[in-house]
């Protein structure tokens, strides 16, 4: 939330692959001062991790906003065909009273006493005013539905009002959340692009929290269920699928697209940003975390990883870093979320 979007952009937002990130830095929560005696660069790539930081919360902000809009625009959709339906009806109940009217006219249009003199058949006629007495009854009810039917349009469309102006402060939240994460990143890889080249590679060592085996030893543990296994699995056929940010897969991930989309394959519907996903299940202690946990990180909690046993997650790190296996305390943990 299983279902997931679609990669593909919407309301014209362009979701291009490599423009944000869910970013994993081992030096990401060493954002404080610089020691006076640190390495030339340290304070360049320090400024980095800072914009990383900052522009993965803005990219979950982004998801939140976006997720927002999509719903707002299914309830706008559903309410205009509601309306629609109600103005049908209305239209064939006037209808209908249209032609009452005119049979009752047809039938009543002499005074009662002066029909009955000048009827043929006095018992004929007062059979028919019968009916007409029944008409008229019809009628009544007819007329009380139709103001009712007319009322409840009345408050569809200007929910319907509402919600489209909601939709349309979502739509501008969308796109200030959308530029704030492509300045912060813009201005992070005008950084790194700014140190020499053994400095870039070491920077990009670092990111990888002291990553080695591409297949690392899972150990023993089993999943907590036969979901978060079925999760797991999922989360593995994605190794290698680039970083995408605002994309739930399968041809690209932000951190908590690739959670999201996991666990769909399952069968479970998770919310679309970390921040969500934190409270989407039980939490436990990290020494109590098994294989399909989910890991929340940082206070804020704008990025999210897979436990997968042995001290090890799997994730989407940030744009250029394709989903990979990482250590769990690549960055500081704040929760662990048993889905």
């Amino acid at each position: 939330m299983g279902s997931h979007r679609r990669l593909a952009p919407t309301s014209g937002f362009n979701r291009g692959a490599g423009t944000a990130l869910c970013v994993l830095s081992a030096a990401a929560s060493a954002l404080g001062a610089v020691p006076a005696d640190a390495a030339p660069y340290d304070h360049t790539r320090a400024e980095v991790d800072r914009l990383y930081a900052e522009a993965e919360k803005a990219t979950e902000a982004y998801n939140k906003a976006d997720e927002h809009a999509d719903t707002l625009r299914r309830q706008v959709s559903d309410a205009q065909d509601l309306i629609a339906r109600q103005q049908d009806r209305i239209n064939t109940m006037r209808e209908s009273l249209g032609s009452l009217a005119v049979a009752q006219y047809r039938s009543g249009g002499l005074d009662p006493t002066l029909a009955l003199l000048f009827s043929d058949n006095p018992a004929d006629y007062l059979d028919k005013a019968s009916v007409l007495d029944r008409i008229t009854a019809e009628q009544t009810g007819e007329l009380r539905d139709l103001q009712s039917e007319m009322r409840n349009v009345a408050q569809e469309r200007a929910e319907a009002v509402g919600k489209l102006a909601e939709l349309d402060r979502s739509r501008k939240a969308v796109a200030t959340h959308k530029k704030i994460v492509e300045r912060k990143l813009a201005e992070a890889r005008r950084l790194l692009n700014s140190l020499p080249y053994g400095e870039r590679a070491a920077y990009g060592r670092a990111s990888r929290g002291g990553r080695g085996d591409l297949f690392p030893d899972f150990g023993s543990a089993l999943p907590a269920s036969a979901r978060a296994a079925a999760a797991m699995a999922a989360a593995r056929s994605a190794l290698g699928t680039p970083y995408v940010w605002g994309a739930t897969g399968p041809y690209g991930f932000d951190c908590s697209g690739l959670m999201q989309w996991s666990y769909a394959q399952a069968g479970v519907q998770l919310p679309r940003t970390s921040q969500e996903q934190a409270y989407a299940g039980r939490q436990i202690p990290l020494s109590e975390a098994r294989p399909g946990d989910l890991v929340i990180y940082r206070s804020d909690a704008s990025h999210v990883g897979m436990y997968m046993g042995n001290g090890q997650v799997i994730h989407a790190p940030y744009p250029g870093a394709p989903v990979r296996y990482d250590p769990v305390d690549m960055l500081p943990v704040s929760s662990v979320t048993r889905v």
